[in-house]
């Protein structure tokens, strides 16, 4: 029997290793149970091309504009500079064709206007298929 109380103390340390045990427990569960969302995603779908050329070729076009907003619908000069006259000659330069593409030859100095008459008859007579074309600069 020991009856001398509070003569004989026990030095107290911590033991680090069960902390450290339990900590890491947490960790792992914290790290498989999240959930990463993507909060900012856009859904694109790249383009595809083959290198076989197209069996027939698409059914073309083209608007000519000058500085002054003279249009010409495959070198036939339009009568009226509206609207409306530019998608008449439109539909007559593509006859029974489906779906032609309509080529938008605009000199440098056009007006931004007189392309988006050309882009508006084209709306008109319901061709979606518009391209420009353009020349490499030689400077």
């Amino acid at each position: 029997m020991n009856f001398q109380r509070g003569r004989r103390h026990e030095e107290l340390e911590m033991n680090l290793v069960p902390l450290i045990d339990v900590l890491l427990v947490i960790i792992i569960f914290l790290v498989v149970s999240a959930t990463f969302s993507r909060t900012s995603e856009l859904q694109i779908n790249l383009p595809t091309a083959e290198a076989n050329s197209p069996q027939d070729k698409p059914l073309v076009v083209t608007v000519e504009v000058d500085a002054t907003g003279r249009y010409m619908v495959n070198g036939r000069a339009v009568e009226g500079a509206d609207v409306a006259g530019i998608a008449s000659a439109l539909t007559k330069a593509a006859g029974e064709g489906k779906e032609p593409t309509i080529v938008i030859n605009a000199d440098a100095k056009t007006t931004h206007q007189s392309v988006i008459n050309v882009m508006e008859a084209a709306r008109q007579a319901n061709y979606t298929h518009i391209t420009f074309a353009t020349q490499i600069s030689t400077e």
